[in-house]
């Protein structure tokens, strides 16, 4: 068994209680794992840190454990997914320059989803190319759930396209 830190946020049901009542509810009904936040109108956030024999497990866990004691919450986002730099130095115990600095001198860093003001990394590839080149020893079990934390928010969005169109582009 291995534990996992991962952080789920979900839009509560419109007709929803009190957010605090669902705090309770929570830890009363299997989510006593995760720290809880509603500190965003008509959101909830957990922070979990769940034992679990994989990263999948503990993330699908996570999910239907929080649908089922909030029915009609809507999954928003899954994290640690999309990074920048800074979270990139911070997870992995690094300075923000240290970061940067592998990231300008290395041909083969991968690409970033977002490059504008802020650039922007799905976090799998980068601890996966850190850790095949060498330059950081990346525990397998993150490299694991950022691989997961990104299938779950890839089909979320998936889920939301237009398929035809989808479809057209896949063509070319």
């Amino acid at each position: 068994m291995s534990e996992f830190s991962f952080t789920l946020i979900f839009t509560l049901p419109e007709n929803g209680q009190n957010p605090e009542q669902w705090v309770e509810a929570l830890g009363a009904q299997g989510c006593d794992d995760a720290l809880v936040g509603v500190g965003v109108t008509g959101r909830i956030a957990l922070n979990f840190i769940r034992e679990a024999s994989d990263a999948k497990l503990a993330v699908v866990s996570a999910i239907q454990d929080v649908k089922r004691i909030i029915p009609g919450t809507v999954l928003v986002e899954v994290m640690p997914d999309l990074v920048g730099l800074t979270d990139i130095a911070e997870l992995l115990g690094f300075s923000r320059q240290y970061i940067r600095k592998v990231m300008v001198s290395r041909e083969a860093f991968p690409q970033p989803v977002h490059d504008g003001k802020t650039a922007i990394w799905h976090l799998e590839p980068v601890l996966r190319w850190m850790r095949e080149t060498g330059v950081s020893k990346v525990p397998l079990p993150l490299v694991e759930l950022s691989a997961v934390t990104r299938q779950c928010n890839l089909q979320r969005e998936l889920a939301s396209l237009d398929r035809n169109m989808q479809k057209q582009l896949g063509k070319l």
